[in-house]
C-alpha cells in the first residue's frame, strides 16, 4: 500500500497521520485473531457435545470455574436436570469426570468471549479519549462492539434453547441449530468486519481512500455466507454423520433419507440429509467465485491476496472432505471450522483489494485530489 502512497501522491503523511491508523489496524488484527480462535473453540465446544454443560449465564461472576467440591455437585446438579443428561449423558453412565471435562470447554469458551469484549472495549475507549481514531471510523468500531456484544446474548439465547421448558417439553437434547448458524454467522461477519476496518486504517496511513464494496464483492461475499450457514446448519444438526462416503452419499449423488414430507422449506433448512447434500455441492460454487476473485486480485497486483485465497479454499475443501470421509473426527472437524474463519479472513482482504483499486483507479480518471476524495468516500 506505500507503493501506492508514493506514486499517488510523491511523500508521506505526517508521522502521527500513518503512526496511528497503523496501530488502529494492528489492535483490530489481533481481536480478529481472537475471533479465529473464539470460532476453533466453539467447534470444539460443539463436536464434545459441552455446551450445554452450564445452564446459567452469569457475565460477571461466571468468569470464575467452581473451586469447591460444593459448587461442582450443584454445577452438575443443574445439568443432570436437562434433557442432555437425562437422555444421553445419565444413561450413558457419566461421572463428575466426564461432567468436568465438557464444562471445561465451554467455560473456556465463555471466557474467550469476556476477553475479546475487553481487548475490543478498553483499546477502544483509550484511542477514543486521546483522539487516535480518524474521521468516520468512531460508527464503524461502535458496531463493531455491538456485534461483540451480540454475539454474547446469541450465544446464551442458543445454549437456553437446549434447557428451558420447550426443549424440556419437547426432550429436545441439543440447542437449536437455527440459534447455533445465528451465533456463528455474527462472529463471522464480526472477523470480516474487523478485517476490512484494519484494511482501510492501514490505506488511511498511506493516503489511500476506504475501499468500497463492489457488486462483484458483494456476491462472493453472499455466496460464501451461504456455504457457512448450511455449514453452521451441519454442526447443529450433526449431519455430517449422514454419510462417510464422498463424492456420492450412501452410494448415490442424492441421499435416500431426505425428508419432505413437511414442505420443501423445512427439508432445505431443517433436514440433515439434504442440508449435507447442499453444503458438499454449494461449495463447488464458492470455490469457482473465489477463484475469479483470486485471479481479480492477481491481475491488480496483489498476488499475496490471491494466493491466500487459493491457500483458504483448497485446504477447506481437503479438509471437508476428510471430515466426511472419517466420520467426523474431532481435530479434522475443528481444523475445517477454523480454516472456514481464515477463509473468511481471505476473502475478505480479496473483496477489499477490488474495492481500494476501483478507488484508486477513479481518483486517477477524475484527477480529484485525496482529501476531496476521502470526505466524498465519507
Amino acid at each position: 500500500m506505500k507503493a501506492y502512497s508514493d506514486t499517488l501522491h510523491g511523500s508521506a503523511l505526517p508521522d502521527a497521520a500513518q503512526t496511528r491508523p497503523l496501530l488502529l489496524a494492528r489492535w483490530l488484527m489481533a481481536v480478529a485473531a481472537l475471533v479465529v480462535m473464539m470460532v476453533i473453540v466453539g467447534g470444539i465446544t460443539r463436536l464434545t457435545e459441552s455446551g450445554l454443560s452450564i445452564t446459567e449465564w452469569k457475565p460477571v461472576t461466571g468468569i470464575l470455574p467452581p473451586l469447591s467440591e460444593a459448587q461442582w455437585q450443584a454445577e452438575f446438579a443443574a445439568y443432570r436436570q436437562i434433557p442432555e443428561y437425562l437422555q444421553i449423558n445419565g444413561p450413558a453412565g457419566m461421572t463428575m469426570a466426564d461432567y468436568k471435562f465438557i464444562y471445561f470447554w465451554e467455560w473456556v469458551h465463555r471466557l474467550l468471549g469476556r476477553v475479546i469484549g475487553i481487548a475490543f472495549a478498553l483499546p477502544l475507549a483509550w484511542y477514543w479519549i486521546k483522539g487516535f481514531i480518524p474521521a468516520g471510523y468512531k460508527p464503524r468500531l461502535l458496531a463493531l462492539l455491538a456485534l461483540g456484544a451480540l454475539q454474547g446474548v446469541f450465544g446464551w439465547l442458543m445454549v437456553r434453547s437446549g434447557i428451558d421448558a420447550q426443549a424440556v417439553a419437547e426432550a429436545r437434547t441439543s440447542v437449536s441449530h437455527y440459534w447455533l448458524s445465528i451465533h456463528l454467522m455474527t462472529a463471522l461477519f464480526t472477523l470480516g468486519g474487523l478485517v476490512w476496518t484494519a484494511l482501510d486504517l492501514r490505506g488511511h496511513a498511506d493516503g489511500i481512500a476506504r475501499a468500497r464494496l463492489l457488486p462483484f464483492g458483494l456476491a462472493v461475499f453472499i455466496i460464501l455466507a451461504l456455504q457457512m450457514l448450511f455449514g453452521a446448519w451441519m454442526a447443529g444438526l450433526d449431519a455430517g454423520y449422514v454419510a462417510r462416503d464422498w463424492p456420492l452419499m450412501q452410494g448415490a449423488f442424492v441421499p435416500a433419507g431426505i425428508d419432505w414430507s413437511q414442505g420443501v422449506w423445512h427439508a432445505v433448512t431443517a433436514d440433515p440429509f439434504l442440508i449435507h447434500f447442499i453444503h458438499r455441492w454449494w461449495a463447488w460454487v464458492a470455490v469457482g467465485v473465489l477463484i475469479v476473485l483470486a485471479r481479480k486480485d492477481r491481475n491488480r497486483g496483489s498476488r499475496p491476496a490471491s494466493i491466500a485465497i487459493h491457500a483458504a479454499f483448497g485446504t477447506q475443501i481437503l479438509l471437508g472432505i476428510a471430515t466426511v470421509m472419517t466420520g467426523v473426527a474431532l481435530w479434522i472437524a475443528v481444523a475445517h471450522q477454523g480454516v472456514g474463519a481464515l477463509l473468511v479472513m481471505a476473502t475478505a482482504w480479496g473483496v477489499h483489494v477490488l474495492g481500494t483499486q476501483q478507488q484508486q483507479r477513479q481518483r486517477a480518471h477524475t484527477g480529484k485530489p485525496l482529501a476531496k476524495a476521502q470526505a466524498q468516500a465519507n
